[in-house]
C-alpha cells in the first residue's frame, strides 16, 4: 500500500491534518493502533483557543462546534476564599471555546468519512524505515497481519509514547524535560456545572480546577501526589475536597454522579527539531506541557497548521522552503506555552516549601494578577493565544 503521507496516530493532530491536506489535494492514510470506539470516547482536554476555533470554522469544521460549543469571555482566579475575574474578552478582544477534545475527535472522523478519507483503526505502527530516503515506510500490524505503508512524508502524531519519535537516532535531537511534583485527579461527572466561568482555586490543601463540558456535564481536577492511586478516592471523598478547595462565601458546589475518574501526572516535555528526514513530529509527539495553561490541544492544532501548508507548498511547487522550517515555526510558540504553562503551575499549586516562603510568593503573584490590569493581560494574552500569523510568501521566513 502507498499514499502521499502516511500519518500516523488518529488523535485531533493527526485527524486534522488528514482533514487539511485533503483540502489541498494531498493523499493521506491515517494510522491509530487503537478502535475507532476508543478514539471516539476518549475524554482529554476541552480548551479551545481563538485561532484554533478560526481554524476549524475557517477548514469547514464548525456547523457542531458554532452550535454546541460554550464561549467564556473570562476565567476565574480563587483563593483565600475570595473570587477574582479575569476578562479575557475585554483585556485582548479575544476569548476561549470549551468544546471537548473527542467533540473535535467526532468532527474530523465524520468530515474525513464524507471526503471519502481513509482511517486505518486498530492498525498499531511498529517500525518507520526509511525516514531519510525518498520513501519513507511505516510497518504497522492491522487483524493479526504485518503490513507495510509506503508513503513520501510520514507525520508523527502518535503521542508521547508513540514509535514516531524513537525512529530518530537519538544523536540527531534534543530533549528537555521536566517532571512536577503533583499530579492531577480528574473527574467527570453528570452535574449541572457550578460556574459559567472556568475557576482556578489556589488553596493550602492543594490545586483545584471547576471547568465544564456542555450545560449538562462538569469537568474538575484535583492536585493530588504523583503516586495517587484511584482507590483512594472514592465519590464522597471526591466531592468533600473539591467543597473544601473551592469554598467561597455565596457560592455552593452542586455534585452527581461521577462517570469517570483518571490520573494524570504533569509534565514539561520537548524535543528539538522536531523533524528528520522525512519524518515530522507534531503534538505530544514532540511536546507536552502541564494542563494548567490549557495548550496542548492548541499546540497540535497549530502544528499541524503549520505542517499541512508546508506540505501543500511542496506539492504545489517543489519548494522546500517551509518544510525545512517546520521546526523553527512551531518552537516558539511551544516555548511560550511551557513557559506561561510552568508559571501557572508554579502560581497556583502547592509545592514542597509552599507553607514558608514560597507560599508568600505564590500569594503575591495571585494579588499582582487579581489587582493589575496589566499584569491580569499579560495573563489573558498568553491563556487566550496568539492568532496565526499569514503564510510566507516565497524567499520570506516561515509563519510562526
Amino acid at each position: 500500500m502507498q499514499t502521499q503521507v502516511g500519518i500516523v496516530g488518529a488523535g485531533p493532530a493527526g485527524l486534522l491534518l488528514s482533514h487539511l491536506l485533503a483540502r489541498a489535494g494531498v493523499a493521506s492514510v491515517v494510522l491509530e493502533a487503537r478502535s475507532r470506539d476508543y478514539a471516539l470516547r476518549r475524554v482529554r482536554a476541552g480548551v479551545l483557543e481563538q485561532a484554533s476555533v478560526e481554524l476549524l470554522i475557517e477548514t469547514g469544521l464548525g456547523e457542531r462546534l458554532r452550535r454546541e460549543a460554550l464561549v467564556h469571555h473570562g476565567i476565574e482566579l480563587r483563593f483565600g476564599g475570595a473570587r477574582h475575574r479575569i476578562a479575557l474578552t475585554d483585556l485582548t478582544g479575544r476569548s476561549i471555546w470549551i468544546y471537548g477534545q473527542q467533540e473535535v475527535v467526532k468532527d474530523l472522523i465524520a468530515a474525513r468519512a464524507r471526503a471519502g478519507g481513509e482511517i486505518r483503526f486498530e492498525a498499531e505502527a511498529m517500525s518507520l524505515d526509511g525516514i531519510d530516503s525518498p520513501r519513507p515506510r511505516i510497518r504497522y500490524r492491522r487483524g493479526g497481519e504485518e503490513r507495510e505503508l509506503a508513503c513520501d512524508f510520514v507525520a508523527g502524531c502518535d503521542g508521547f509514547h508513540g514509535v514516531a519519535r524513537e525512529a530518530v537516532p537519538p544523536s540527531a535531537l534534543r530533549t528537555y524535560s521536566r517532571e512536577y511534583p503533583f499530579a492531577w485527579l480528574g473527574i467527570l461527572a453528570a452535574v449541572a456545572p457550578s460556574t459559567d466561568e472556568l475557576i482556578y482555586a489556589a488553596h493550602e490543601r492543594g490545586f483545584a480546577l471547576h471547568s465544564l463540558r456542555s450545560p449538562e456535564i462538569s469537568r474538575l481536577y484535583i492536585q493530588v501526589e504523583p503516586d495517587a492511586d484511584l482507590a483512594d478516592w472514592p465519590d464522597d471523598r471526591v466531592w468533600e475536597e473539591l467543597r473544601i478547595r473551592l469554598a467561597c462565601d455565596g457560592w455552593t458546589l452542586r455534585d452527581g454522579p461521577v462517570l469517570e475518574k483518571s490520573l494524570a501526572p504533569m509534565r514539561g516535555f520537548a524535543v528539538e527539531p522536531m523533524q528528520h528526514g522525512r519524518l515530522f513530529l507534531a503534538g505530544d509527539a514532540a511536546h507536552i506541557v502541564p494542563a494548567a495553561g490549557a495548550k496542548g490541544l492548541n499546540l497540535a492544532i497549530h502544528d499541524v497548521h503549520v505542517l499541512a501548508r508546508a506540505l501543500a507548498r511542496w506539492y504545489r511547487t517543489g519548494s522546500t522552503n517551509l518544510l525545512d522550517g517546520y521546526s523553527a515555526a512551531c518552537l516558539p510558540r511551544v516555548w511560550r506555552a511551557q513557559a506561561f504553562s510552568s508559571w501557572m503551575s508554579s502560581m497556583l499549586h502547592r509545592l514542597p516549601g509552599s507553607d514558608g516562603f514560597l507560599g508568600r510568593l505564590q500569594r503575591a503573584q495571585l494579588e499582582e494578577v487579581s489587582g493589575s490590569e496589566a499584569a491580569a493581560r499579560s495573563l489573558a494574552e498568553n491563556y487566550v493565544g496568539r492568532p496565526y500569523e499569514r503564510e510566507a510568501g516565497p524567499g520570506e521566513a516561515p509563519p510562526r
